[in-house]
């Protein structure tokens, strides 16, 4: 068990063996951990990519700086530069490429037991994470979207049906639609368990004249950290 913890590099002098079981090492890491976080989440192709050859990257980083003080200073500065060409991402996305980043730091020392530790514990912890729903928003929690005309006073209108069907609701957005003749107003609401979605909409479109009225699901912007 104590050499699973212990690097591989018996001496400053890097062999081409050492080398070469590094570097497969960090490229089945960066797999299982690309094919892992790919079951639960929508990432593009070129994502997958970058997370599977990143640990490789970064170890052969390290083995090249290897203990120099400029070189790793000079390093840093190169890979501060990636920032400008990146698009924001998600806060999963940046933890999978710093998961990619430390098996890379890992392989690099020579710790291949603990990279491959490190890899397994952490990819199974976010899978089982998004198999559960953790941290995810209540199902009862809807966006209602009510298009009334320009002369209705809507202040208040719908509050007897809101109160009768929800837990709570909050008005989070008024707009005018078609040059200015209607508004469309925005509550985000918690509907109460068991209630009837087409009896609501149906008490609610006797008050705006029958015009547009949807229900859905809050969303939250993809690239949100």
């Amino acid at each position: 068990m104590t050499n699973i913890f212990s690097t591989i590099f018996d001496s400053t002098t890097l062999t081409g063996t050492d080398f070469l079981i590094a570097t497969f090492s960090s490229i089945l890491c960066g797999l299982a951990i690309a094919l892992l976080y790919r079951i639960r989440n929508h990432c593009s192709k070129s994502f997958l990519i970058t997370v599977a050859v990143l640990p490789a990257a970064v170890q052969m980083v390290i083995m090249l700086v290897n203990g120099n003080l400029g070189a790793g200073v000079a390093v840093a500065g190169a890979f501060s530069l990636v920032r400008f060409r990146s698009a924001p991402g998600r806060g999963q996305e940046i933890a999978c490429i710093f998961q990619a980043m430390a098996v890379g730091l890992a392989t690099g020392m020579g710790y291949i037991g603990v990279a491959a530790i490190f890899t397994v514990v952490i990819s199974l912890l976010m899978l089982i994470l998004n198999l559960t729903g953790f941290g995810e928003s209540s199902k009862q929690e809807r966006i209602l979207k009510i298009t009334v005309p320009e002369s209705l006073d809507f202040e208040g209108k719908f509050d007897s049906v809101l109160q009768k069907y929800l837990t709570s609701y909050t008005l989070e957005e008024v707009k005018t639609v078609n040059m200015g003749s209607m508004y469309k107003v925005s509550y985000h609401v918690v509907t109460k368990p068991g209630v009837s979605v087409k009896e609501m909409l149906d008490e609610l479109r006797t008050g705006n004249g029958n015009l547009e009225i949807s229900l859905g699901r809050p969303t939250t912007a993809y690239d949100e950290l």
